[in-house]
């Protein structure tokens, strides 16, 4: 964290604002695991937004599909890949994510739509950024390095009532 007068609470309060945008520091890396899933080169536009909250973020990610897919095809593609992991919640049709539901847990909530009128798919994700953006997602990968449940020390309730 910096000490920068836009981070400021009385700057940031009851306002939101896009930074790094068309070239956010974080993007090769996004692109980096998206190619080795996909076992080609990604190319991603993220631009994060400033928000005046303690913890969370929710990115909103659309993609351009290289074949025509309905949404049923997309959804159980979805529910396959995640079917296994324990901390991605894929929520119901229409259900969209919040940042309070994850606040203060490891957990990533999805959800997914495809809009047949420009034939993106549409992502919407919610993750706490400082448990499973950076301290929980350590502790996750530790787990899994030294062969321990991933679930080790990450099972706390969430923060949200």
């Amino acid at each position: 964290r910096k000490a920068e007068k836009h981070l400021l609470f009385c700057e940031a309060n009851d306002s939101i604002n896009a930074y790094g945008v068309a070239g956010h520091r974080h993007t090769p890396e996004i692109e980096q695991g998206l190619g080795r899933l996909a076992g080609e080169a990604a190319s991603v536009l993220f631009t994060p937004h400033l928000t005046p909250m303690s913890r969370g973020i929710l990115s909103t990610i659309y993609v351009h599909l290289r074949r025509p897919v309905s949404q049923s095809e997309l959804r159980a593609l979805w529910q396959e890949f995640y079917a296994d992991e324990y901390f991605v919640r894929l929520l119901p049709p229409d259900v969209w994510p919040h940042t309070r539901w994850v606040a203060g847990s490891n957990f990533c909530d999805i959800n997914l739509k495809l809009d047949e009128r420009t034939g993106l798919l549409v992502v919407c994700a919610a993750i706490d950024n400082i448990v499973k953006g950076a301290a929980g997602q350590a502790i996750q990968n530790m787990n899994l390095m030294f062969g321990f449940d991933e679930k080790t020390g990450l099972q706390q309730l969430p923060m949200m009532p």
